[in-house]
């Protein structure tokens, strides 16, 4: 996979009103370098809550987490 292909993630700030979407591979480095430059270290940007809250929603699903215990 190139990096043409690799998937996007969206990136919010919602102090900068913005939202963008960065490389998976380059989502922790752009996030650390805009609350570096923009914020001055305070987490403000972040990946997108929604898709933080579906992929740890799949990742309890797979781990059985929802699943009562017999």
């Amino acid at each position: 996979m190139t990096d043409d292909d690799a998937p996007e993630v969206p990136v919010v700030c919602e102090a900068c009103d913005t939202t963008t979407r960065v490389s998976l591979s380059e989502v922790a480095d752009a996030i650390e370098r805009h609350n570096n430059q923009v914020h001055d270290g305070d987490d403000i940007a972040q990946v997108d809550p929604e898709i933080v809250k579906h992929v740890t929603d799949l990742a309890a699903k797979d781990m059985s987490v929802f699943e009562d215990e017999a």
